[in-house]
């Protein structure tokens, strides 16, 4: 195994130090530090941070290699300085069986670039109607622990209390795309005044939070744990407060588009801001920020949603929704929160692995720490082109823009995947 000797860097934005890298751990940290036997980086100027975990990635490995594979995604994953991803069922087949989540996890193992944790479906082939194998899902090599229909809601409440009721005896979590369908059928974009003048159809916010108010009371009353994905409205902010004050056990994701981007981008009917949930307005935007900052939203997940050339280049009708986050999430963190680094830590990557139970990731680099960390240069500005991007698919809705930040090395216990923003693998 490589050692490294890293020199000069700023842990969570202290003083500059050294950090000698050796067998996996961090082992040392201090000035003037020394080691014949390592290789030596010099990182002046730049910031280490624990390993960026994502809660929410789309794979698209078995069934749509053609947008992503496993080890495409795993590539522009650790290029965006993170170390673990866990991976959304919603594959063809689908990820509902034991075999097909220890297929993803194998994947993920044989490109070693980040660790590849499975979510397992909630029902079987996503469609809301009867539960999927989670106990065995569960009990599978993967050890799936968070299962979600993401992409699909699991609109049927009797269900919902099943799947939360099932999770229990092993701490399980079920993570809801939360979007009563009966509100959205037909929806292109959020309902507004934008969607009034464009003439689409629209995805009311309420049909977000009514889904929120009602799982948070089921999760209350099964006393089990509950995951809403990319939180998008100031109305469901507050549910989610309210929730969390009467301490209902429940977290909460936004993405990092929904920080950044509004609903006028559908102004230009281009389907590379289509997305599910839809961009919202600039008042929600407000919301989300505040609230990711005092806690009530836990964490950043990228919804990474890779797609084919053909999903996204026709009418904005047809278009597939989802956007690519991986390699631009620390650049969106940055420029939405600036240098705030510990609160950087603790959204993308101590609180979402404390939440995936994933125990070699989310530490800081310190002595005796696991040596899973990334380096990043807070000075540098990058315009984000498509073409360079690691993923197998160029629906970014950054196109073009200029973005803060590098990420300059990722190490994955010890070894690293990425130096000098470049992929070793």
């Amino acid at each position: 195994m490589n050692s490294y000797l890293i020199r000069n860097v700023s842990i969570l934005g202290a003083a500059p130090t050294d950090l000698l890298i050796r067998d996996g751990v961090v082992v040392e940290t201090g000035t003037g530090l020394s080691a014949s036997d390592a290789t030596v980086i010099d990182a002046d100027g730049l910031v280490a941070l624990p390993g960026l975990v994502d809660l929410h990635t789309h794979l698209r490995e078995p069934g749509r290699e053609d947008a992503e594979t496993v080890e495409t995604g795993s590539r522009a994953a650790a290029l965006g300085g993170y170390t673990a991803v866990c991976a959304m069922a919603n594959t063809s087949p689908v990820a509902d069986t034991a075999g097909v989540v220890e297929q993803v996890w194998r994947l993920g193992r044989e490109a070693g670039l980040v660790d590849v944790q499975p979510i397992g479906a909630v029902t079987v082939g996503l469609a809301g109607e009867r539960l999927a194998e989670l106990g065995a899902m569960a009990e599978s090599a993967a050890r799936v622990r968070i299962f979600s229909d993401d992409g699909h809601c699991v609109a049927d409440p009797r269900l919902m209390r099943r799947a939360l009721e099932y999770v229990k005896a092993f701490d399980g979590i079920i993570a809801q795309h939360a979007e009563e369908p009966r509100l959205t059928e037909g929806a292109q974009m959020h309902e507004g005044e934008v969607s009034t003048r464009l003439g689409l159809t629209g995805w009311p916010a309420v049909a977000e939070e009514a889904i929120i108010a009602r799982d948070v009371l089921l999760a209350e009353h099964v006393g089990s744990r509950l995951h809403i994905c990319h939180v998008s409205t100031a109305g469901s902010v507050e549910v989610l407060r309210h929730a969390k004050a009467r301490g209902v056990r429940v977290t909460a994701e936004v993405t990092p588009h929904h920080l950044l981007l509004t609903d006028t981008r559908a102004e230009t009917y281009d389907p590379v801001f289509k997305v599910n949930p839809p961009l919202r307005t600039a008042t929600d935007i407000a919301a989300l920020r505040a609230a990711l900052v005092d806690g009530v939203i836990d964490i950043i997940a990228t919804d990474h949603a890779p797609h084919a050339v053909e999903d996204k280049e026709c009418e904005w009708a047809y278009a597939r929704p989802g956007m690519l986050g991986l390699e631009t999430a620390l650049s969106i963190a940055l420029d939405v929160l600036g240098p705030q680094w510990d609160l950087i830590a603790e959204r993308m990557s101590r609180t979402p692995a404390r939440i995936a139970g994933l125990t070699e990731h989310g530490h800081d680099p310190a002595p005796g720490a696991p040596a899973t960390l990334t380096l990043v240069d807070p000075a540098a500005r990058r315009v984000i082109e498509p073409a360079e991007l690691a993923s197998r698919s160029r629906n970014t809705p950054y196109a073009r823009m200029t973005l803060p930040g590098r990420i300059v090395a990722t190490f994955l216990r010890g070894e690293a995947t990425v130096l000098d923003g470049k992929a070793l693998k």
